[in-house]
């Protein structure tokens, strides 16, 4: 049969597929990685150094779940060549096999998008912050619409998202945010959608019902763990303490539990009010600023700048990667993306995947 001759072919393209996968994992080399940090585990001083001790486990886990889904791939493509055969004998169980090959096809192409994910900091978690641009109360609108956007995203992969810090805007919205992602390879996926992104709609906040232009931007970073080789040295800080705003009960908002650094050399200032705790908020501040250095330093030494930041530009008309053009209902194309009959539902659900696999298509 026609239907049966394509599922074979179909296999022996997803077998190669996989291969190549697998040769790209290096699977021997993350073998022996695992063998070794399994040693390390059972030594009988391991958690002496609690920090060091969760680095190694979290590394061990992440291996184990990239060669336990390699394997479970392998078998379920020889389970499949299987069920092909007996498709000759049993047409009815056609229906069922090709299901089975779509979902297989599916999570094949899952991992093969994860193995572009090769930067120096892609497999670590992303720290995200939305500012509103030109616009006034439609941009601070437009950058809740965007964080609640990735906020779904981040759920539908599984990951964690930690609101680091929040300035809610005088009338609605959101005027800045910075959140965390947590998880495998976030910044590696997160890090194609740094820049300033336009929302063309008909304001819900005019009265006239007249078509409006927001902006707002987008910076992605890497998070960096505390021995990295970026130096701060205390001198070059300086430390504001300020009341937290926003709910959170009364000693949030009655003590100065919120931290604000700046960092005088470079002029990079970092803020958090999240936790109740000033040494807590200081510690996330300080993460945020190694990784804000990182990235300066990054650029610095790579000719190519745009490969961690990216070109910085204004919160404007003329500076987006990408437009989500409500009305009129057309296509609209930039020089990164295209984003065809979007609607508000898809934005607010987080539905920015085919964005992310085309650009990492794209980029190797």
């Amino acid at each position: 049969m026609v239907q049966i001759e394509e599922l074979k072919l179909n296999i022996r393209d997803l077998q190669s597929k996989l291969k190549g996968i697998g040769e790209s994992l290096n699977i021997p080399k993350l073998q022996s990685e695992l063998d070794t940090l399994t040693a390390q585990q059972h030594q009988a001083d391991f958690w002496n150094d609690v920090k060091t001790a969760q680095q190694v486990s979290q590394r061990a886990k992440n291996i184990e779940n990239k060669l336990a889904a390699y394997a479970a791939l392998n078998r379920r493509l020889a389970d499949i060549c299987d069920l092909v055969e007996l498709c000759d004998a049993e047409p009815t169980m056609l229906e069922e096999t090709a299901a089975e090959l779509a979902q297989i096809t599916a999570e094949i192409n899952e991992m093969h998008i994860a193995t572009l994910l090769s930067g120096k900091y892609d497999a670590n978690n992303a720290i995200l912050t939305l500012h509103a641009g030109a616009g006034g109360t439609e941009a601070q609108d437009w950058v809740q619409m965007l964080y609640r956007m990735y906020t779904r995203y981040a759920e539908r992969r599984g990951y964690k998202v930690e609101v680091l810090d929040r300035l809610d805007g005088d009338e609605a919205g959101i005027k800045s945010v910075t959140f965390e992602v947590i998880g495998d390879n976030a910044y590696g996926y997160l890090k194609a959608e740094k820049g300033v992104h336009r929302l063309v709609r008909i304001s819900p906040f005019d009265s006239q019902k007249r078509r409006h232009t927001s902006f707002a931007s987008l910076e992605v970073m890497p998070e960096l763990p505390q021995d990295n080789d970026v130096a701060i040295d205390d001198k070059d800080l300086k430390i504001d303490t300020y009341r937290s705003s926003g709910a959170g009960g009364q000693h949030v908002n009655k003590t100065e539990s919120a931290i604000r650094i700046t960092h005088l050399p470079t002029g990079i200032v970092v803020s958090c009010q999240n936790e109740r705790s000033q040494i807590q908020n200081r510690e996330q501040a300080m993460m945020m600023l190694r990784s804000k250095l990182a990235e300066l330093k990054e650029r610095e030494q790579m000719e190519e700048a745009l490969s961690i930041k990216g070109e910085i530009k204004k919160i404007e008309w003329g500076s987006q990667i990408r437009s989500y053009v409500f009305c009129p209902y057309t296509l609209v194309k930039d020089h990164r993306t295209n984003f065809e009959n979007a609607n508000v539902a898809d934005v607010m659900d987080g539905n920015i995947q085919p964005f992310i696999e085309d650009y990492l298509q794209k980029a190797f």
